[in-house]
């Protein structure tokens, strides 16, 4: 088996997405998919990797992700190793299909047959501005207002929390991850938040707990947009709340002050989808900052990428979890690993999007029922682009050869 083409697929309604398909010479393809700055991994795939795939056998999964690991680009999230992702991924799904196996038998079988999942609380059209312009943090609140869908989480949990809380029981989430501080970041570019914000951001959480008790575990997402000083004083204000974690406090550029916090508040971090590649999550577990682990397969290396993390953070206790925030076959990807690693216990989950855009794009979605997510039972990952995607009038589609 040959590969004979890589196609790109970029949609302007769906600005942040990019996806892959390898086709071969046994009429097999491949799909992967990869998030942010789309155009340029776009070119990066066309002008770089697809020269050196074309004519490899697709099935040598390790050999070419290695192959593509360039001299500049080897570590880290950027452009390369977001492209290397999208096609580490499509080349697994050729794997499976060319075996009659899915992703998961090819990993090594399952670990369990499905994975609780919890809710982000986004909307159905969170992350559609393109991710990277000049950042507006509240690009997309109040989105509800303006574009209806099945579930407005983020509308919810700013206006309505205890009624989401209770929503997301009913439905057997086992948490929810929110983020009302986020807008105080604005004032003072996160240098500094007041007390009176620091209490307005609690009262989401005091809601929720007296809404629903302990029977939803709370995530405190952060985005990066905090000092030290003002990170370290939204934990404190929200230790009595017990949330499971604090997400991404700071950006993830020094480890040092992530350690510096961790010893001085009793909720463990979480980081962090914005690191890529075994040698950022090396640090990282070695500053011993964190509890708990958060990769993202389509821009930290791919399934290869993503397994080699989960096991060097198995190493050292620490569990994984899968970030999901971004596509379909994001999600697709997530619950097929978080079904085979042992060190994961609960998979992200974006109701909004599951049940809004994702079956725009994709034939097949992973199955979710009583909160939980079950793996595609199918050769490889089980799904395609919809026939229809690549002949919108909003599709850029590039091809090599």
């Amino acid at each position: 088996m040959r590969i004979t083409r890589i196609e790109t697929v970029r949609i302007a309604k769906f600005p942040n997405l990019l996806y892959v398909q390898i086709h071969t010479d046994e009429g097999i393809v491949g799909l992967g998919e990869t998030f942010s700055g789309a155009a340029a991994v776009e070119a990066w795939i066309h002008e770089t990797a697809a020269p050196l795939l074309i004519a490899e056998d697709p099935r040598d999964v390790d050999r070419l992700w290695h192959k593509l690991s360039p001299i500049i680009g080897f570590d880290g999230a950027g452009v390369e190793n977001r492209g290397r992702s999208a096609i580490d991924i499509a080349l697994w799904d050729i794997a499976g299909r060319a075996a009659g196996q899915p992703v998961w038998r090819m990993l090594g079988g399952l670990h369990r047959d499905c994975i609780p999942l919890y809710n982000t609380c986004a909307g159905s059209h969170y992350v559609r501005n393109v991710i990277g312009q000049a950042r507006d943090l509240t690009a997309n609140w109040n989105c509800a207002a303006h574009h209806p869908g099945p579930y407005e989480d983020l509308d919810g949990f700013m206006r309505r929390p205890e009624e989401l809380a209770l929503s997301l029981v009913e439905e057997q989430y086992v948490g929810m991850k929110i983020w009302p501080f986020d807008p105080y970041a604005v004032k003072h570019d996160g240098q500094f938040i007041s007390a009176e914000d620091i209490r307005k951001g609690c009262e989401t959480f005091e809601k929720i707990r007296n809404a629903v008790g302990d029977r939803l575990e709370i995530m405190a997402e952060m985005h990066s947009l905090w000092s030290y000083p003002a990170a370290l004083r939204i934990a404190e204000s929200l230790e009595e709340f017990t949330p499971l974690w604090l997400e991404d406090p700071m950006k993830m550029d020094e480890f040092g002050s992530l350690k510096t916090l961790a010893e001085n508040t009793s909720i463990p971090l979480a980081a962090s989808e914005n690191l890529a590649t075994r040698g950022q999550f090396k640090r990282l577990l070695d500053s011993e900052a964190v509890g708990y682990v958060h990769v993202d397969p389509v821009y930290a290396g791919g399934i290869s990428e993503a397994r080699r993390i989960a096991g060097m953070a198995e190493t050292v206790h620490r569990p994984v979890l899968f970030h999901d925030c971004t596509g379909p076959l994001s999600f697709a990807v997530d619950v097929t690993l978080s079904c085979c690693v042992s060190n994961v216990f609960m998979q992200e989950f974006v109701r909004a999007c599951y049940f809004g855009w994702y079956g725009e794009i994709l034939t097949e979605l992973p199955r979710v029922k009583d909160g939980r997510g079950y793996p595609v039972d199918a050769p490889g990952l089980g799904t395609a682009l919809n026939p229809e995607i690549c002949k919108r009038e909003d599709a850029c589609v590039k091809r090599t050869p």
